[in-house]
């Protein structure tokens, strides 16, 4: 915490610089006081407050000038009547009313004189004093115009210092957004890297796979003259069983043939045996009314 020690007269002026920042000048410590303020509604109750306290000092001020007056006026005012008192006296008293009167007036006439002297003496001072403090009040005044145009000045240079880091802090945003972008920009070549890495290692493996698949090859190579000798005997082979196999199907159909011959024998078999049956049967039961004849004559004799 910082203590500012300043007293406020009615000629102080509070001035806003800024929303946030407030500045006044006292010409008794022949400072320029500042305070800045977190907001600006802060900013203006403190103002109000220094415009009080500000009226409360003048009208302060203005009764002790009051005072002065009427005292100063009340000592004149005295110091006229006595005169023209003493004046009447004189003309229309007599000499021995003089004698009578002349001792207490005139000391009541130097006690108020001696007043009078003294409320002059302190009139007197106390313009010196007015004039001390107004020569103060304007060296103070020009000292404030003159801080206030360094102050002013000052400004100016820092509006041009903040406009200028305004424009750097808008080139630094630039620049950092087009960072973020080469940033993001890096990332996905990193991300492709990798997956061009991983499909790296997927065409290595399978590169590994196909050298091996190559190498069966190459070995099945070495066995294929091995093969295509054991293919010319297979197929040597496959002819000599095509010409079996012909042989056979002539075979086949010669007994085809004879079968079909010995089936229309079969036939022909069964046909002149269905006929041999039947004339046996009708022969049998020839032979059967035979015997009952038989049997008949005999049952006779």
């Amino acid at each position: 915490q910082v203590i500012i020690n300043s007293t406020i007269t009615p000629n102080m002026t509070f001035t806003k610089t800024s929303q946030k920042f407030g500045q006044w000048a006292d010409s008794r410590a022949n400072t320029v006081f500042g305070l800045g303020f977190p907001s600006e509604q802060q900013l203006t109750k403190f103002a109000e407050k220094f415009q009080e306290v500000k009226e409360a000092a003048k009208l302060a001020r203005d009764r002790s000038q009051e005072k002065i007056e009427t005292s100063s006026n009340h000592s004149q005012e005295s110091g006229r009547e006595t005169p023209s008192s003493t004046r009447a006296s004189s003309v229309n008293g007599t000499d021995d009313e003089k004698a009578s009167h002349g001792g207490p007036a005139e000391a009541h006439l130097k006690s108020e004189n001696d007043k009078l002297k003294i409320a002059l003496a302190q009139s007197s001072s106390n313009v010196k004093k007015w004039e001390t403090e107004l020569q103060t009040l304007r060296e103070s005044n020009a000292r404030l115009t003159t801080a206030l145009q360094e102050s002013a000045a000052s400004i100016e240079h820092w509006k041009k210092q903040f406009s200028a880091c305004k424009e750097e802090n808008d080139q630094l945003r630039n620049k950092i957004e087009e960072l973020e972008e080469q940033c993001n920009e890096i990332n996905k070549e990193k991300e492709r890297n990798a997956q061009l890495s991983r499909r790296l290692q997927e065409l290595e493996t399978e590169l590994q796979d196909k050298e091996l698949e190559l190498e069966e090859l190459r070995k099945q190579g070495e066995i294929i003259p091995q093969l295509m000798s054991e293919c010319e005997s297979v197929s040597q082979q496959l002819q000599a069983a095509e010409k079996k196999n012909k042989d056979l199907e002539e075979k086949v159909r010669t007994l085809r043939t004879e079968v079909e011959e010995s089936k229309h024998r079969q036939t022909n078999l069964k046909t002149e045996l269905k006929n041999f049956l039947d004339v046996l049967d009708g022969k049998i039961d020839e032979l059967h009314d035979f015997r009952q004849g038989l049997s008949k004559l005999g049952v006779d004799n």
